[in-house]
């Protein structure tokens, strides 16, 4: 009968995949082994019978081996995992290539006669163990010698309890061959007892399991590297996330800039995640009230992603309020950032578009760095304002920046936006343009009551697909 570990067990599921099927496979010569096992009978002063169970015991440790090496492939590592034990791999595959043979050619026995001293081992020992036929076998008291000296007494302990308390023999120990290598052996055995119930000699089978458990070591410190680099992951997103919350402004609706003002500003911005959580970029969006009653408005990315990408954009957002503030116009104060990203020890490029709004004569100054100009809405219809001369923040010293100017009309609309919001990966090669996908937007935005509304139609029509990278959109209404 099969092992009670798999009687109890339920019939499989129809097999979905080759691993699945090898597992099902395993599971059944398992059983079917340990089946015929239990129904093999050999006297215990057999030597035959004594090593035919051995083996069965054998071959049973090995299936359950595989079972459990099955189970991990089946949950699969990421294969970049591997990569940091390219050399344990190779070693590994090394030691298989070279091939020490089948699986029973690594499969030694030996016998240890205690009334007549005499000692036999099997050509299968010899080679396992590195040591000449011709040097002949080694007694008990030798065997240590061969032993790595942390593990001898480990050896003498399993040797001394065999013989003195009749217990079964079954544990590992490493061995030195003559050539200096390593080599790991896993040894079953027992006592032979004579009429009187005396220890007469002691039998033992011994395996070569140096592949099986370097094998398991790779994978073990491959699962433990991914779980570390899976923490500093998580770690890293937190950060990362925390330090972007406290940068930007957090808003929960609209805000009016110039405050109390007739010809103020209605403004509503929003951040969208990448379609992939783990990736917090860069982006940022602004807008702050000046001295004097002019409003500041900006939008902005950095490359990379998690806490270096946030931390300089809470340097450029710090030092672009300060200047705004300071009175620095839109194209002087681009230049000024370019100097200061391309100066920090912490290189990174950007893009972005500040803008700098006088209510009383309703005048729009902007200036942008590599960035889509803004989208101005008016009168149902929708275009990008001109694209001024800027390079990227952070590509070269010393570059300047070109400035725009326009006069806004009660009810136009302005819109800044990250390139991000319109690149997503499920975009067809045919794909309109940026600009022209958000311009299409003219009749709804149109229809708008206010500044959060108008966000809200943008975010509804391009915010819900697979965008590449994170995003920002700031909408600013000209109230009436």
């Amino acid at each position: 009968m099969p092992s009670h570990v798999f009687a109890d067990r339920p019939a499989q599921p129809p097999e979905r995949g080759a691993v699945d099927a090898l597992i099902t496979r395993t599971r059944r010569l398992r059983g079917d082994v340990d089946a015929v096992r239990q129904d093999t009978a050999g006297a215990d002063d057999d030597p035959q019978g004594r090593w035919q169970r051995a083996l069965y015991d054998l071959a049973v440790h090995h299936l359950d081996d595989l079972g459990a090496h099955l189970d991990q492939l089946r949950e699969g590592l990421p294969p970049e995992t591997a990569d940091a034990f390219a050399s344990e791999l190779a070693t590994y595959g090394a030691d298989s290539a070279a091939g020490e043979g089948s699986l029973l050619s690594r499969v030694g026995s030996a016998e240890w006669n205690l009334l007549t001293d005499e000692v036999s081992w099997s050509e299968e020992l010899y080679r396992i163990l590195g040591r000449d036929p011709e040097a002949g076998p080694m007694s008990l008291d030798e065997l240590p010698s061969v032993v790595f000296a942390e593990d001898q007494s480990l050896l003498t302990a399993m040797v001394t309890d065999c013989l003195v308390d009749g217990r079964p023999i079954d544990g590992e120990f490493r061995t030195v061959r003559p050539d200096g290598r390593v080599r790991t052996v896993h040894m079953m055995g027992g006592p032979v007892l004579d009429s009187d119930g005396s220890t007469a000699s002691m039998w033992a089978v011994l395996r070569d399991v140096s592949e099986l458990r370097r094998s398991q070591r790779a994978v073990r410190e491959s699962r433990d590297s991914l779980q570390r680099r899976q923490h500093f992951e998580r770690t890293e997103r937190r950060l990362a996330v925390e330090m972007q919350e406290a940068v930007l402004p957090p808003w929960c609706g609209s805000l009016r800039f110039p405050t109390g003002s007739p010809t103020s500003l209605d403004i509503a911005a929003h951040y969208l995640p990448s379609a992939h959580g783990a990736l917090v970029g860069g982006d940022w969006y602004d807008a702050l009230e000046l001295p004097g009653g002019d409003t500041l408005l900006s939008v902005g990315d950095l490359t990379g992603h998690g806490v270096a990408a946030t931390s300089s954009m809470a340097m450029l957002l710090g030092a672009l309020r300060g200047m705004a503030v300071a009175g620095v116009r839109p194209g002087q104060l681009l230049a000024h950032l370019n100097q200061l990203l391309d100066s920090s020890p912490q290189p990174a490029l950007g893009t972005a578009v500040c803008c700098r709004y006088v209510p009383a004569t309703r005048v729009l100054t902007w200036a942008q760095a590599g960035h889509p100009a803004p989208l101005l809405f008016r009168g149902g219809t929708g275009r990008a304002l001109s694209t001024l001369d800027g390079a990227l923040l952070g590509a070269t010293g010393g570059a300047s920046y070109e400035q725009g100017e326009l006069t806004v009309r009660p009810g136009d609309v302005l819109v800044l936006h990250t390139d991000g919001l319109t690149r997503t990966s499920e975009a067809p090669g045919g794909a309109a343009a940026p600009a022209d996908r958000l311009t299409a937007l003219a009749a709804r935005i149109a229809e708008a009551r206010d500044a959060q509304e108008c966000l809200r139609g943008v975010v509804e029509e391009l915010g819900e697909g697979e965008r590449e990278g994170d995003a920002c959109v700031l909408v600013a209404k000209v109230n009436a």
